[in-house]
C-alpha cells in the first residue's frame, strides 16, 4: 500500500473540497459573515441572490427546498455553539460526506460491488477517458423515467458528458442509499446543492482520485478507509495540536482531530485475538483456531489458587454461544477493530458450522457494537463493517424481501448524537396502540434518557446511561397518534420520531455490557479538556481525571461484564503515578 500517495492525496482533497464547499455556499447567499436574504424578484420558483457579480445567481424547484433546509440546520446549530461555528461545521461536514462518499464508490467500482459492478468514476479501458456508466448509462441497474431518459439521450447527443456524470452521480448516491443509508443520503438531501464535482478537470478531485491512488490498494483492503481517514483529518490535527500549544481549549467539534489515531493492523489483530479470540477458546478449545492466529499468546502458567479460579471462568466461557458475545468498540474511529473482530467472529462461528451467510447476519445484528464522537468517523466505520460483510457474503448488498425492497441488516454502530432541543412536548403523541400503563412507562423512561443525554456530543462514550425497556422504547417510538394533523405542536414531528430513534439505539448501546470491549481511547491532558467535559468527567470519573485515556480505562471496566476482557492502548503512566493510585486500585479488585 502506497501511504505516501494516499496521504498526499487526501490531505489535498480536503482543502480542495473545503474550497469548493465555500464557494457553493456563497452562490446561495451563505457565508461565514450571515445568510442572505433572496433578493426581492425572487418567486416561489426561483430565487435570486447577490455575490458580487455581475448578475446575481438564481435556484430554482427542489434546490429552493434544499436550501431552506441547510438554512434550518445552520440557524438550530448557531443556537447553540453561535453563527460562525456552525458555518465552520456545515462547510467541513459537507466537505466530508462527499469525500466519503467518492471514496465509498471507488472502493465498490474497483472491488465490482453491486450496484457499481459498470464503473462510475473510472473505466476498466486504460486511456479512456469517459467512465464506463457514462459511456453506457443504461447497462447499470437505475431505473430511469422517460423523460430522464430523454435528457440522457440529449446529453450524449450534444455530448454533454459532464452534465451526463453528475446526473448519473447524484442517482447512483440515491440508489445506495437504499442499501448504505449511514453513508449516503436520501434523494433531495441538501448536500446535493454542493455537488458540482468534474471527472474531465485534471486538477479536480475526481482525476486525481482515480490516478493518484493505485486500484490494487483498493482491493479488498478496508483497512484503506483508515488510512485515508487519518490522513484527511491530519491538516485540522496540526491546527487543532497549535491551538493547544497556546493553552486553548479544545471545543467539541475539534475533538476527534485533536485525539484519533489509526491503530495498525499488527496492534488491532494483537488486541483482537487476545481477547475476544481468548474468551472463545478458553471455553471452546482448538488448537486450529489459535494456530490461525498470528498474534495470539498462550497463557502464562499461574499458581495452583489462581488456576482454580481461572478454571471456573473458563466453564462460563464454555456456556456461550457464538451469537451471544457482545462485543463494542467505544472509540471506533472508521472501524479498524470493528472489521478485524469481524474476522475473528467469522472464523469462531465457522469453527462451529454455520455457513457464511448464516455468520454475517448473526454478527451484524448480534454481536458487533460502536460508538464515537464523529459523524465523518462513523460513516466509514459502517462502511467498513458494511464491506467486511460483502467480503464474506457476496449477495449481502443485493438481498431483497418479498416485496422487492432491500433486506440488509444494519450494524449497531453510531454516531453519538445529543438529546438537546428534541421537543419534549411531542412525546405525548408517541406510543400509538400502547396501552396506558405502557406508554406512561416508555415516557417516564425516555425522558430519563433525553436528560442522561443532554450534551452527549461533547461528552461521547463515558456517559453511563441507565438500563431501560429497549424493545418497549422502540415500540413507543415507532407510532404518533397525531392523525396526520399539523399544528405548531406537531409541526416537525416526523424529525423528532427520527431523532428519537436514534437516541433509543444509542442509549442501549451505552447501557449494556459486553464480554469484550476493546478500543484505542482518545488522548487529551486535563488541561487541554473543556471545561463542561471536565466538569463531567469529574462527576463521572474523577480518578482518571489527568487524562482521557485514563478515564476511558474507568468507562470500559463500566461496559465489560465482570469476567469480560479489556483490550486497550493505553500510556504506561496510570501504572505508577500517584494521581492514578485510586484507579489502580479500581483495576485491582
Amino acid at each position: 500500500m502506497n501511504k505516501t500517495a494516499i496521504k498526499n492525496f487526501s490531505i489535498w482533497a480536503r482543502i480542495k473540497l473545503r474550497e469548493e464547499m465555500v464557494t457553493r455556499a456563497g452562490f446561495l447567499g451563505i457565508t461565514e459573515n450571515g445568510i442572505q436574504e433572496p433578493l426581492e424578484a425572487s418567486t416561489r420558483e426561483i430565487q435570486y441572490f447577490e455575490i458580487g457579480a455581475d448578475k446575481p445567481v438564481s435556484i430554482r424547484g427542489i434546490e429552493i427546498f434544499q436550501r431552506e433546509k441547510l438554512v434550518r440546520r445552520l440557524l438550530n446549530e448557531a443556537e447553540m455553539i453561535g453563527y460562525v461555528r456552525a458555518y465552520e461545521n456545515v462547510i467541513e461536514t459537507s466537505a466530508s460526506d462527499w469525500f466519503n462518499r467518492l471514496i465509498a464508490i471507488r472502493f465498490m467500482e474497483i472491488n465490482e460491488y453491486a450496484p457499481l459492478e459498470t464503473r462510475l468514476l473510472s473505466s476498466v479501458e486504460e486511456g479512456k477517458q469517459d467512465p464506463d456508466l457514462v459511456s453506457d448509462p443504461f447497462v447499470s441497474d437505475l431505473d430511469f423515467s422517460d423523460t430522464e431518459y430523454h435528457q440522457i439521450m440529449e446529453w450524449k447527443n450534444e455530448n454533454r458528458t459532464e452534465n451526463l456524470f453528475r446526473f448519473l452521480l447524484l442517482r447512483m448516491c440515491n440508489e445506495l442509499h437504499k442499501i448504505l443509508p449511514g453513508m449516503f443520503e436520501e434523494k433531495d438531501d441538501y448536500s446535493e446543492l454542493f455537488m458540482r464535482l468534474s471527472f474531465i478537470d485534471r486538477k479536480g478531485l475526481i482525476y486525481r482520485l482515480v490516478h493518484d491512488i493505485d486500484e490494487d490498494d483498493w482491493r479488498d483492503q478496508v483497512q484503506i478507509i483508515g488510512w485515508i481517514y487519518q490522513y484527511y483529518n491530519s491538516q485540522l490535527k496540526d491546527e487543532t495540536f497549535a491551538l493547544l500549544k497556546k493553552n486553548i481549549k479544545i471545543t467539541r467539534e475539534r475533538i476527534p482531530s485533536a485525539t484519533q489515531l489509526f491503530t495498525p493492523e499488527w496492534i488491532v489483530r494483537y488486541m483482537v485475538e487476545n481477547s475476544l479470540g481468548r474468551l472463545w477458546v478458553e471455553g471452546h478449545p482448538d488448537e486450529e483456531l489459535k494456530q490461525s492466529w498470528k498474534y495470539y499468546l498462550e497463557e502464562a502458567k499461574q499458581e495452583p489458587e489462581v488456576e482454580a479460579q481461572l478454571a471456573d471462568i473458563r466453564k462460563e466461557y464454555a456456556m456461550i454461544q457464538p451469537e451471544e458475545i457482545l462485543c463494542v468498540d467505544c472509540c471506533m474511529g472508521s472501524g479498524h477493530i470493528l472489521v478485524c473482530m469481524f474476522d475473528v467472529l467469522m472464523q469462531i462461528y465457522e469453527s462451529v458450522g454455520y455457513s457464511s451467510r448464516e455468520a454475517v447476519r448473526s454478527i451484524i445484528e448480534h454481536n458487533l457494537y460502536g460508538l464515537d464522537i464523529d459523524e465523518r468517523a462513523y460513516q466509514l466505520a459502517y462502511f467498513a463493517v458494511m464491506m467486511k460483510a460483502r467480503q464474506y457474503d457476496r449477495r449481502f448488498l443485493t438481498r431483497k424481501d418479498e416485496d422487492g425492497n432491500p433486506a440488509i441488516p444494519a450494524p449497531h454502530v453510531y454516531a453519538i448524537h445529543e438529546s438537546n432541543g428534541l421537543s419534549r412536548n411531542q412525546l405525548k403523541y408517541f406510543g400509538a396502540g400502547l396501552s396506558e400503563t405502557e406508554k406512561e412507562n416508555a415516557v417516564t423512561q425516555v425522558n430519563g434518557l433525553l436528560e442522561q443525554l443532554m450534551d452527549a456530543k461533547e461528552y461521547g462514550s463515558i456517559l453511563n446511561v441507565d438500563s431501560c425497556d429497549w424493545e418497549l422504547l422502540r415500540r413507543f417510538a415507532e407510532k404518533t397518534d397525531d392523525d396526520g394533523q399539523m399544528d405548531l405542536e406537531t409541526s416537525g414531528i416526523e424529525e423528532t420520531q427520527e431523532r428519537l430513534k436514534q437516541l433509543i439505539d444509542i442509549g442501549k448501546v451505552l447501557a449494556q455490557k459486553y464480554h469484550v470491549v476493546c478500543t484505542n481511547p482518545p488522548y487529551m491532558g486535563g488541561r487541554s479538556i473543556s471545561s463542561k467535559l471536565g466538569e463531567k468527567i469529574q462527576e463521572l470519573y474523577p480518578d482518571g481525571r489527568q487524562d482521557l485515556f485514563a478515564v476511558f480505562i474507568e468507562r470500559c471496566l463500566d461496559f465489560a461484564y465482570r469476567q469480560g476482557f479489556i483490550s486497550m492502548i493505553t500510556m504506561h503512566s496510570f501504572m505508577f503515578l500517584a494521581s492514578y493510585e485510586k484507579m489502580r486500585y479500581k483495576i485491582l479488585v
